[in-house]
Order: C-alpha cells, then sequence, then structure tokens
C-alpha cells in the first residue's frame, strides 16, 4: 500500500508553523500501526519555491494530505488524526 505523505509548506521564523509542526508529529506519532499505511512526513519552505510563495504566502502553514490541502493557519488534531484513520484520507 502506497505511503500516506504529509506535506507541512512552512517558512523560517513561522510561530504558527512551530505549531503545526509539533501537532503533526504528535498525531502521527500517537497514530502508531492503528493507519493503514506508512506515513511519510515532509516539510517544504515556501522560499525555496517561488510558486508556493506566491500562492501561500498568507496562508502558512498548509499542510497538504498525498498532495491535497488538509489543513491552512492551525493543524486541528482530530481532524488530522480522523483523516489519517480513513481509508481515503485525502
Amino acid at each position: 500500500m502506497p505511503p500516506i505523505v504529509l506535506t507541512l509548506l512552512s517558512k523560517p521564523g513561522c510561530h504558527l508553523c512551530d505549531d503545526a509542526r509539533t501537532v503533526v508529529a504528535e498525531v502521527v506519532a500517537a497514530a502508531g500501526d492503528k493507519v493503514r499505511a506508512p506515513i511519510t512526513v515532509d516539510e517544504v519552505s515556501i522560499l525555496d519555491d517561488p510558486d508556493l510563495l506566491e500562492k501561500y504566502s498568507e496562508e502558512i502553514p498548509v499542510l497538504l494530505i498525498n498532495g491535497r490541502v488538509h489543513n491552512i493557519w492551525r493543524i486541528e488534531p482530530a481532524r488530522l488524526r480522523a483523516a489519517l484513520l480513513e481509508e481515503d484520507p485525502c
């Protein structure tokens, strides 16, 4: 089964990004083997990609699940947990 890919779009010095990073790590750790597929977590700075910077400069952090927007600004732990436990989290 293909992995579930979580991508956190962030930028340095963003306190909301720090909070989001913590929530994602805690939810992934707590989900453990309850999740149907392995989870990979990537973080991408919008400053490294002009297209991402233009698209998300006012919305970070953004959490993508398998390339699709899941949350912006604040990551809700219960919502992320529920998405990870679904058969198709997108």
